[in-house]
């Protein structure tokens, strides 16, 4: 499925495939699909969570095919509909839907942010809400919801212990991240590293008013001298934040690390065109304080 979009750079926009689930309508970001095929047959595995409706090997690669029906809690899928095949954090998985509608270009600031009300933010299965034709699709979070099938899927904090004794580091750090679950593992797990001067925002827009801020008051060095962004993100997403960085003599040298369930080869090269100085996915957290350290040391930023 290859689409327009992902030959734009930094257009702070992004395409949502509407599916059917019973009688509501749900979104994904087409990114994170690999193809879309009819229903078939799986193999149960036996001892699996109750949302896994088992394996299957179309040419010849293992994908675990879930029951989407039943992650929500809303019963289980008939053997009819098709699978969404999506790759995001190096996994290939399957998810079981009714039906699909067709695809919707947005911004990512007409993405409505879920509030209280709808569910805790740690909790919830939806990154955000757009309204289309007087119907709401609701965008689910697909990681989250693999995550709490099989918590190894997620960030791996070991790895933090694993790097072992480290000094402490007052680089400063600019954080963008939507997941409050995931900013507080990120923020959590580079104070463990060492890095304790953070600054964490929940989107790019956020993230972005602080530089302009500091540039304005003369304190950028002082504020942000790495910037560690997602790229899925409401108002603002990280690609846009990576083009507006880039393309501004003042801040231009800040090096950017993307860090993103959606980096694979062809999103590597979306934002090596945009000027990002790493991408990697998201388990990798030990190799993001690697990074991290890397780039501290090739451009002195500790001085």
């Amino acid at each position: 499925m290859e689409t327009k979009i992902l030959l734009e750079n930094g257009t702070n926009e992004l395409e949502i495939l509407e599916f059917i689930l019973g009688n509501n309508s749900y979104g994904i970001n087409v990114a994170k699909i690999r193809e879309i095929i009819p229903y078939q047959q799986v193999t149960p595995v036996p001892n699996s969570h109750p949302s896994i409706e088992g394996i299957f090997m179309p040419r010849d690669t293992m994908i675990t095919a879930i029951d989407l029906m039943n992650c929500l809690g809303r019963g289980e899928s008939q053997e009819k509909g098709l699978f969404i095949i999506t790759n995001f954090n190096k996994l290939d998985i399957a998810f079981h839907v009714d039906n699909v509608l067709g695809i919707h270009r947005v911004s990512w600031r007409d993405i409505i942010k879920p509030d209280a009300t709808i569910s805790t933010t740690e909790d919830s299965v939806s990154t955000g809400i757009i309204k289309k034709d007087n119907k709401l699709i609701i965008i689910l979070d697909f990681e989250k919801i693999v995550c709490d099938i099989n918590p190894e899927t997620g960030l791996k904090v070991s790895e933090i212990t694993e790097l072992g004794e480290r000094k402490r580091s007052s680089v400063p750090i600019l954080i963008a991240e939507d997941s409050p679950l995931l900013n507080k593992l990120i923020v959590d797990s580079l104070k463990r590293a060492g890095y304790d001067n953070l600054i964490h925002t929940e989107n790019g827009q956020q993230a972005y008013n602080v530089i302009c801020q500091c540039k304005a008051d003369g304190s950028l060095k002082d504020h942000v001298r790495v910037i560690i962004t997602d790229i899925e993100m409401p108002e603002m997403d990280g690609h846009r934040l990576t083009k507006l960085v880039k393309t501004d003599e003042a801040t231009a040298d800040i090096p950017i690390v993307i860090f993103s369930s959606l980096v694979n080869e062809e999103m590597k090269r979306k934002g090596e065109s945009l000027g990002a100085d790493a991408q990697l996915s998201k388990p990798e957290i030990g190799n993001l304080v690697k990074i991290v350290d890397r780039l501290v040391d090739e451009r002195h930023l500790s001085d």
